[in-house]
C-alpha cells in the first residue's frame, strides 16, 4: 500500500464517521435558531381550494380551521398598491388579459365566478368574495396571523413596498421572505433583514450537495424555513415540465435526493421548519408527516385540520 493511501484512508474514515456523527448531533456545533411560530397547517394562496384563492374570505376560512400560516404572493400595480395576486397578468384569474402592473388598484376586476384548483386539476373552487385585496388591508385584518410573502421577480419598488409595510405593521419575526431566485432573495433581505426568509431553490440544491458530501454538519445555515414541493406529487398534480418524460424522470428523481429522513430531521434539530407543498391528499399528508416535516402547505386547510385532529387524537 502506498504511503499516500496510507494516510488517506483513515483520514477518509475519521471524516465519515464525524460527519455522521454531527449530522445526528447538530445542536453539538450549531445553536438551534430560535422561531416566533411554529407551522403545521399552511393555507395555499389563503386557501384556494375552498374559497377563492387569495381573498379575504379564504383567509378567514383557512383560520377558521386554525391554520398557522397562510401562504401568499405579491404583485405591484401601476399606482404602486402591494395587491396579493398569484398572477401577474390577470386572464387566468378574472378572464381580463392585463397585467397588474397595467391598471391602477381600483380598476383591477374582480376573480372568475369559480377557479380551478392548481394541484387538485379539475377541481373547482367557488366563493361570495370576488375582490382582490391589498397586503395592506390583509396585515390590518389579520395582525398576528404568520404569512409567507412570495416574491417572484425582481421589483424593487414591490420588495421595499412589503418590507415597509411588514415594518410599519410590526410584523417583522411573523413574515416570511420567499422567493425561488436567490437574486430576488438578496434583495428582499436587504430591504428588511430582520424578516426570516426561506430557502431558494439554488440555495435547496447547495444543501443536498452538502448532505450528500458530508459537510451539512459543519456548515452555518442563516434560512429558518425550507418549503419544498414533496416530489411524490409530480406526475400527479404537480406538472414542472410539458413533456410526461421529463416529468416522469423528475419525479423518480427528485424523490430519491429530497425524501430522506436524516436530512430532515437534521434541519429541524438545527431550528430550521420543513414544510411541504402542495399536498392536497391524506395520503401525501402522511407521506410528508412520516418524514419529519413540521408542516403542510394545502389548498385544503379544512382536511388537512381534520386529518391533523385525528392523528393527534389517536397518538
Amino acid at each position: 500500500m502506498s504511503p499516500l493511501l496510507c494516510y488517506a484512508l483513515p483520514a477518509l474514515g475519521t471524516y465519515v464517521i464525524l460527519s455522521i456523527f454531527f449530522l445526528r448531533r447538530p445542536r453539538l456545533l450549531h445553536t438551534p435558531q430560535v422561531q416566533a411560530f411554529c407551522v403545521r397547517l399552511g393555507a395555499h394562496r389563503g386557501g384556494s381550494g375552498e374559497r377563492l384563492e387569495n381573498t379575504v374570505e379564504a383567509m378567514e376560512n383557512a383560520l377558521a380551521q386554525r391554520a398557522d400560516l397562510l401562504e401568499l404572493d405579491c404583485q405591484l400595480t401601476r399606482d404602486g398598491v402591494v395587491v396579493v395576486s398569484h398572477d401577474e397578468n390577470l386572464l387566468r384569474q378574472s378572464g381580463l388579459a392585463r397585467d397588474v402592473g397595467s391598471l391602477d388598484f381600483e380598476d383591477l376586476p374582480l376573480y372568475k365566478e369559480e377557479l380551478e384548483v392548481y394541484f387538485s386539476p379539475g377541481h373547482f373552487a367557488h366563493g361570495s368574495d370576488r375582490h382582490m385585496v391589498r397586503l395592506e388591508d390583509v396585515f390590518q385584518k389579520f395582525p398576528r396571523t404568520p404569512m409567507s410573502v412570495e416574491v417572484k421577480r425582481e421589483n424593487e419598488e414591490l420588495i421595499h413596498k412589503i418590507a415597509d409595510l411588514v415594518r410599519h405593521f410590526d410584523r417583522n419575526e411573523i413574515t416570511i421572505w420567499a422567493s425561488e431566485k436567490s437574486s430576488v432573495m438578496q434583495k428582499c433581505k436587504a430591504a428588511n433583514p430582520e424578516m426570516p426568509f426561506s430557502f431558494t431553490l439554488s440555495r435547496g440544491f447547495w444543501v443536498l450537495l452538502l448532505y450528500y458530501l458530508g459537510l451539512l454538519p459543519f456548515i452555518p445555515i442563516p434560512e429558518r424555513f425550507l418549503i419544498s414541493f414533496l416530489p411524490t406529487i409530480i406526475n400527479r398534480s404537480y406538472f414542472p415540465f410539458s413533456c410526461p418524460g421529463l416529468n416522469q424522470l423528475a419525479a423518480v428523481a427528485s424523490k430519491w435526493f429530497i425524501m430522506r429522513k436524516s436530512l430532515i430531521r437534521h434541519l429541524e434539530e438545527r431550528g430550521i421548519q420543513v414544510i411541504f407543498w402542495c399536498l392536497n391528499e391524506e395520503s401525501d399528508f402522511e407521506v410528508a408527516f412520516g418524514l419529519g416535516a413540521t408542516g403542510v402547505i394545502t389548498d385544503y386547510p379544512t382536511a388537512l385540520r381534520r386529518y391533523l385532529d385525528s392523528h393527534r387524537a389517536t397518538s
